[in-house]
This record gives C-alpha cells, structure tokens and sequence, in this order.
C-alpha cells in the first residue's frame, strides 16, 4: 500500500502512537492497569464481588461488566461529571467494554462472581474506548490471575486475549490509531475489536463525512489486525501468556 501524507505526530498511516501498560497503578482494586496510548490515558480497575446479578443467581456461572467515564480534566473543556446517570455514549461505550472482555472470559469456570472493570479516562486524545478495552483485559486477566493464586479458582477463564483499536480514512488515506486531531476530522471512523486467535468481537464503523467501498473497508480492517497483533503481543509479554496464534 502506498502511503501520501504525513501525520501530525509524523507516524507512518500503519503504525501505532508509543503503548504502554503500568500493571498494580494502584493497590486497593483486584486489578488496575493505567493504559497510554500516546497521548490517551486510562486507569482500569477490576473489582471481584462474590455474587451475580440476581438474574443469574443459581445458574453456577460469572459475569463480567464495565463502566467507563471521562474524568473532569481529562480534555481542554471541562468534562462535567455525570451525576445523573450515564448519558448516551457512555452507555454505548462501557457496554461495548463489557461485551469485549465478557467474549474472552468462561463465566462457567468464574462461577458464580461478578467483575466490574471501571475504566476512568485520565487524558482523553482519541481512542478512549479501545485503551479500556485493552486495558481493562489485562486489570481482568490480573484480578482472575490472583483469584487463582489463592486457590478460589480451578482454571483461569481467561480463554484467549482480545484488544482493540481505531482506524479510518483521513483525506483519502486509511490510518492505524488515531488520535484527536484525525479522529474529529476523519472522513470515516472505525474502532475494531478482535482476539488473538483472529475472531472478530466488534465492528464499528461510520461514514462520517464520505462513504467508504469495499476495497477501503478491507484496507481498514488490515491495518486493524496488524495493531491488534501488536498490542496482543504486549499484554501476552505481560502476562506471560505464550501465543496461541
């Protein structure tokens, strides 16, 4: 693929801004990992609570959900506290962290315990929701990892890793992990959410001021697994996971 224009942060359109996870961020939650996605941050907490919703109660099995805010100085304007309830995109944006990390996790084998994964977004560039999502996987796989170390559980649930990440086409280019200054301006605008062994979980995609063919879509969805594959290769570093792709 041949590439026409430079980045603002002067990246090449297929590669993706400095990543990084600080695992143990903070000490009183089962899990916490501050996430960095350049210039994103966000501290993801996993808290274990011995009992399910009552919906699942008697059924021997787990739940995984999440909650996701913005922090009031997490952008240049004030982000005012949602006092009332979650609003619409929040809503959207802790279900799809709750699907993602439900995907990976056997509820079977959680037992009867629910996860809550709060990801509190520090900094806000762009790409809020898929540093939670990575972020929240590794707070979850730690928080299941200590479970185990006492003995509380058999196996790990934990079946296979899973991250996301953003793409989309800016002036006619297709670009990997955008941040804010693409993202607002992007002519469409993709978060993708995939495992490790290549499965997609999520597709959101969106013709924000042109539609996109076919041919744009699989270029999208290309650069999407090779940043996936990268942060992947990062959390499995961590946890000392050995690939299964």
């Amino acid at each position: 693929m041949k590439w026409n224009l430079m980045r603002s942060d002067d990246r090449q359109p297929d590669e993706m801004r400095p990543i990084s996870f600080v695992r143990d961020f903070t000490t009183m939650a089962d899990g916490s990992v501050l996430a960095t996605f350049g210039e994103t941050s966000v501290l993801c907490t996993a808290s274990i609570d011995e009992g399910v919703p009552r919906w699942m109660k008697g059924s021997g099995k787990g739940w995984v959900t999440a909650e996701y805010s913005m922090l009031p100085g997490s952008s240049p304007d004030r982000v005012r506290r949602e006092t009332r309830g979650p609003k619409g995109r929040t809503q959207e944006i802790q279900r799809l962290i709750g699907r993602s990390l439900r995907s990976v996790c056997d509820m079977g084998k959680l037992g009867e315990r629910q996860v809550l994964v709060d990801c509190d977004v520090l900094q806000a560039d762009g790409g809020t929701r898929v540093a939670s999502i990575c972020g929240g996987y590794l707070a979850l796989h730690d928080a299941l990892s200590r479970l185990m170390l006492r003995g509380e559980l058999r196996d790990h649930p934990i079946s296979e890793a899973c991250a996301a990440v953003s793409v989309g086409i800016i002036h006619g280019e297709p670009r990997l992990d955008l941040p804010y200054v693409e993202d607002s301006n992007a002519d469409t605008d993709m978060n993708v959410v995939m495992t490790e062994s290549g499965g997609f979980i999520e597709i959101q995609g969106t013709a924000e001021k042109a539609s996109f063919n076919r041919n744009e879509l699989d270029n999208l969805l290309s650069l999407a697994e090779k940043g996936i594959r990268q942060i992947i290769a990062l959390q499995n570093e961590l946890t000392g996971t050995k690939p299964t792709i």
